[in-house]
């Protein structure tokens, strides 16, 4: 999945670079399942409405870009800001993308009281372009079709060969609890 156009991170701008890294960590322990950053510790930099936008913004950007994209299109969406506000944001980045990965892939397998209604999945092979002719990574690109509460969501994730083998092991696990049950 490429980054979405337009990624709203210009309200980083705000914020002083050298309390960029702090945020940026606070947000993805929020993605975890740990908790966000407080509003009380940014309110002198936004206000109310701006803080929320920051925080969806931010997410939304790190569950985009923590899956397969490139260093090049990740600076592509930060051309934005200044190179002392992507510093932080490419380091936090770099650091913590493994586990936004694990946070995704288990959102996808762990979606509660939700029925599959309908999947499709696509294989293509990944080209980096400054090693064009050695790296050819086969990707696979699962879309799900999730009844949450009566409505039926779409679910997306790009997964290489080592993450598919993970979610097909939890998946194999889920199942086997599932069987014990009934």
């Amino acid at each position: 999945m490429e980054p979405e156009e337009g990624t709203a991170l210009w309200r980083l701008q705000k914020l002083p670079p050298e309390r960029g890294a702090q945020l940026l960590h606070k947000i993805i322990d929020g993605i975890c399942g740990r908790s966000y950053p407080l509003y009380q510790d940014y309110d002198s930099v936004w206000d109310s409405t701006e803080w929320v936008h920051v925080l969806e913004d931010v997410t939304k950007f790190f569950k985009v870009v923590g899956k397969n994209v490139s260093d090049e299109e990740i600076l592509q969406q930060l051309n934005q800001l200044s190179s002392s506000h992507q510093e932080p944001i490419m380091k936090c980045l770099r650091s913590r993308k493994d586990e936004i990965k694990q946070v995704l892939l288990r959102e996808i397998v762990n979606i509660s009281s939700a029925q599959l209604q309908d999947f499709d999945w696509q294989l293509k092979l990944a080209l980096s372009s400054d090693k064009i002719a050695t790296l050819q990574m086969p990707l696979l690109t699962l879309h799900l079709d999730v009844k949450e509460n009566g409505e039926v969501k779409p679910y997306s994730v790009e997964m290489n060969k080592e993450e598919l083998q993970n979610l097909i092991n939890s998946l194999e696990a889920a199942n086997k609890v599932v069987l014990q049950l009934k």
